[in-house]
């Protein structure tokens, strides 16, 4: 009777835990080949493993380790797939690759099986139950993991760290911020899909991904990092590999798009060195990368996570440190003389820097928004993406952006659009394809001042519900004002893009404050401008009469988009062209002081082009009398002859001619119709 009892503990007590089958010969008679081969592969698995581990104490980046250790252990699992230890190490295999949520299962197995199979079970535990969301059960797990943990080294560090992490995540996900996050199936597969850079108007996207390609994948059949483009139509196109010698056989990953969508800043990992590059736009094609600086780009350390700020000068991006247990950190490099790019010795960046891993990171055109990933500060566990701000020429302490923008995965490379009402980031939460995902994040903005329920709060609960009426705080969308200028230079008659130089002029200086050229294959262009001035926009190409605008825009103004399809005339006899950059004083043929840059530019027309004869004319649009308009129009048209003769054009290659209101372009209906036909053009009549 006593034996039976016996028997029936022991069975409950297998139920209860589960039964761990060692990799032993008593436990496998009949397979003894099967054996041998297992504990081979955990033997091969183990030295991945211990480097793994070696460089996840050192805050070091542990490459392809664990991913080769995982490849091993996985074939003795499948012959004993009941031993706690190797389902333990596939757990924490998977928790330090790109799919962290893999790790849940086998961790809690490892747990039936045998809860004592090593001293990191609870340390591990605590990091699937913060996967889940779990934080209780998490910090309980922290806890009992610190009481038993006796080693004297630096590994309580991460255990502190993750309690923090902890309670963070409860504060955040209590107070949810205003936005939505979508994962974009049209840009992902199940590998990982990275580093998304976006133009600034939010309409091409670049990114890096590790699907398969045409290279060979590696023995673990992994594929090679490329850089691919999207599109956004109604949705994001499928992304296509870069045109042109951008990428390469090795990783090569997207860092930071140009505003201007011209050039961008890449790292490439060759032969075990990561350093920053650095490609421009030709047409359709992207160049051969040109390796950096080498004050940037060191033969000591690795860089990566590169990003332009808002004047050009300067390059931020994260390096390694071999030296310190604290993992990457964010520096920047300044150039003397652009021309030049002679960037000077690289300084770590003070006040932002965790005791973890810091990069990637994006600096706003705005040039007062740093973006910051980091394993470090207050985060809610992996990476999490946090804001710095630039006061009186510092930056801020980072600042968690919250959730749902950041969870207990790995969220980073955060790129915003100019308005910034519209983000992307890459995060393996779980939930998407698989490995990492590019997702959407769509900001609210300010919260409306609730009457009982408002639309905000009812849309917002059918896509996150909340559990009471309070409403949740808002994320601080960027406050400056910008308007993204775009658009394309194109022939006026073949409508074939050209390839264009453009001077934006500050029309109350006189001074051009920004000149670049439109890409010679697609005629496109895009730059962003300050509000509260009047800008002059000049367009000069080979062969054609220049093309001008300005327009005005006011201070306070929201986030605007101007696009423009600009038209380029050939310099033939019968070319016209409107001055719209040429002020007189109101009812009076007085040149303006704003009209100097564009008068100067006819100037430098005519002396260019010795042999062109043109006509001058004024009009007017139908208000008061057509008699005082006609003589207005002649006046004004005089008055630029007057000033070109000034400068050195000869008379005889001149005429002036006012036609009052005879000449519209635009109805005179409206006031707009009436603006456009207040103008002072010119016509090629002889060349």
């Amino acid at each position: 009777m006593k034996k039976i009892l016996t028997l029936i503990v022991i069975g409950l007590t297998t139920n209860l835990f589960g039964q761990n089958v060692d990799f032993k010969s008593a436990n496998f008679k009949d397979d003894k080949e099967g054996l041998k081969a297992a504990t081979t592969a955990i033997d091969k698995g183990d030295e991945f493993y211990k480097v793994g581990m070696e460089a996840v104490f050192a805050v070091q980046d542990y490459g392809t380790n664990f991913k080769s250790a995982l490849r091993e252990y996985e074939k003795a699992q499948k012959f004993n797939p009941n031993n706690a230890l190797i389902n333990y190490k596939i757990g924490v295999c998977y928790a330090n690759s790109t799919n962290p949520v893999a790790c849940i299962d086998f961790i809690k197995k490892a747990q039936t099986l045998d809860p004592k199979c090593d001293p990191f079970l609870n340390f591990y535990l605590g990091y699937a139950s913060q996967l889940e969301s779990k934080y209780d059960d998490a910090s309980k797990y922290y806890t009992t993991f610190e009481t038993e943990y006796k080693k004297a080294d630096n590994f309580m560090k991460f255990v502190n760290q993750r309690k923090k992490q902890c309670a963070t995540a409860k504060k955040f996900e209590a107070s949810a911020v205003r936005c939505w996050i979508d994962n974009v199936p049209s840009l992902n597969t199940d590998r990982d899909e990275i580093a998304p850079s976006i133009s600034t108007d939010g309409s091409e996207m670049i990114l890096s991904s590790n699907r398969p390609n045409s290279h060979d994948a590696n023995a673990l059949g992994v594929y090679d990092y490329e850089i691919y483009s999207s599109t956004l139509l109604e949705n994001w196109s499928t992304p296509t590999k870069l045109n042109g010698p951008i990428n390469s056989n090795n990783d090569d990953i997207s860092n930071c798009l140009s505003y201007d969508g011209t050039k961008m800043l890449l790292h490439r990992d060759a032969g075990g060195q990561t350093d920053i590059y650095e490609s421009r736009l030709k047409g359709n094609e992207w160049s051969d990368p040109k390796i950096l600086s080498m004050f940037i780009s060191t033969d000591k350390n690795n860089e990566r996570y590169a990003s332009y700020n808002d004047d050009g000068w300067k390059i931020y991006f994260s390096r390694d440190n071999d030296v310190r247990e604290t993992g990457s950190e964010v520096m920047f490099s300044g150039m003397q003389n652009k021309m030049k790019q002679d960037y000077m010795v690289a300084t770590m960046l003070t006040g932002v820097n965790s005791k973890f891993n810091d990069g990637p990171i994006y600096i706003h055109i705005d040039g007062e928004s740093m973006y910051i990933a980091s394993e470090g500060h207050e985060g809610m566990g992996g990476y999490d993406i946090f804001v710095s701000k630039k006061v009186q020429g510092q930056w801020t302490t980072p600042v968690n952006m919250g959730y749902p923008i950041n969870s207990p995965y790995d969220d980073f490379f955060f790129a915003s659009t100019a308005n910034g009402k519209f983000a992307y980031i890459s995060s393996n939460r779980s939930g998407g394809k698989g490995g990492y995902d590019i997702y959407k994040v769509t900001f609210w903005g300010p919260e409306k001042k609730p009457i009982s329920e408002t639309e905000d709060y009812l849309l917002a609960s059918i896509v996150m519900p909340v559990k009471d009426h309070t409403i949740e705080k808002s994320v601080e969308v960027k406050k400056k004002s910008l308007t993204v200028f775009k658009g394309i230079t194109i022939d006026a008659i073949s409508r074939k893009p050209v390839e264009a130089q453009i001077d934006i002029t500050d029309n109350a200086t006189g001074k051009v404050i920004e000149t670049f050229t439109t890409n010679s294959a697609t005629g496109k262009f895009i730059i962003t401008l300050n509000s509260g001035k009047n800008y002059g926009i000049a367009v000069k190409a080979t062969g054609y009469l220049f093309h001008s605008e300005n327009f005005d825009i006011p201070t306070g103004a929201d986030d605007n988009l101007v696009n423009k399809v600009i038209e380029l005339k050939n310099i033939a006899i019968g070319s016209k062209i409107a001055l719209r950059n040429i002020f007189f004083d109101v009812n009076k043929a007085t040149l303006r002081p704003e009209s100097n840059a564009e008068m100067e530019r006819l100037v430098q027309l005519m002396k260019d082009v010795p042999r062109l004869k043109i006509e001058i004319s004024g009009h007017t649009d139908n208000t008061g009398s057509a008699t005082l308009n006609e003589t207005l129009s002649q006046q004004r048209a005089e008055a630029v002859v007057a000033y070109l003769t000034q400068k050195g054009v000869a008379a005889n290659r001149m005429v002036a001619k006012g036609y009052g209101s005879s000449k519209p372009i635009a109805s005179n209906n409206s006031e707009d119709g009436k603006q456009q036909n207040r103008r002072t053009e010119f016509e090629i009549k002889g060349n």
